[in-house]
């Protein structure tokens, strides 16, 4: 796969500690990149310094070999992150259709999403009145109809039943599917060793590896094991 964007000696100190420290790593066109770490590794500090959220330190993101500016990364990436409510007294309804109105997103795939989302029955329900888990699929379909090639998501399984888990699982693997990169922060390995093509294990703010399971399992010298490997390389 080509690569789609590059991240390059990227650091993030908050006072006295180093949230990330020289972080590299390559995005590829089309692929499941799974963010690997415990809490506390550094990947919402990542995904919010990628997209411009919040300012890093040093380093760069490339773009075609070309540095983008993190208030030019908004063409390239969307990001979505764990635990909020944007627009609380909006309802679901009215969030999709804003992302579709002013963010440009796709119409196209609503219908399919609401489907696979199990949204349908909430559409009128003002988001700042849904469940965590009702809120991260709301969350989840805002991001799915947004235009930009890569798609970042924090914790996307995070609050979510069994059920709910696997409905998500197949509606992302379908939409990465079609052709978009999803660029995903999960902190249950098991949930990451099935459903992502490469990995980025994060630790203490810093990479410990990147590349396939089985790359990452020659690296370590083990057997294909996820959690094996992330527990020997960090």
């Amino acid at each position: 796969m080509p690569t789609l964007f590059e991240v390059q000696g990227l650091s993030k100190r908050f006072g006295h500690i180093a949230a990330l420290s020289d972080v590299s790593f390559q995005v590829r066109a089309g692929e499941i990149l799974g963010l690997i770490g415990p809490n506390g590794a550094g990947k919402s500090t990542l995904f919010e310094c990628l997209a411009g959220v919040a300012p890093s330190d040093s380093g760069e993101v490339l773009a075609a070999g070309r540095a983008i500016a993190p208030r030019d990364r908004s063409s390239l990436l969307f990001y979505v992150p764990d635990g909020i409510a944007p627009w609380p007294a909006q309802s679901v309804r009215w969030a999709l259709d804003f992302t579709i109105g002013f963010l440009k997103g796709r119409a196209n795939l609503l219908n399919d999403i609401l489907d696979r989302l199990d949204l349908r029955p909430l559409l009128d329900q003002p988001i700042g009145a849904l469940s965590k888990g009702q809120r991260k699929r709301a969350l989840l379909a805002i991001g799915l109809l947004t235009p930009q090639p890569a798609l970042l998501i924090d914790e996307p399984f995070e609050g979510l039943d069994l059920r709910q888990a696997r409905d998500i699982t197949a509606a992302l693997r379908e939409h990465g599917a079609q052709g978009r990169t999803l660029f995903l922060s999960i902190h249950q390995i098991s949930d990451a060793a099935r459903f992502c093509d490469r990995f980025v294990l994060l630790n203490a703010g810093r990479v410990c590896g990147e590349g396939t399971l089985p790359e990452l399992a020659a690296q370590a010298n083990l057997q294909e094991n996820l959690e094996e490997v992330f527990l020997a390389l960090t």
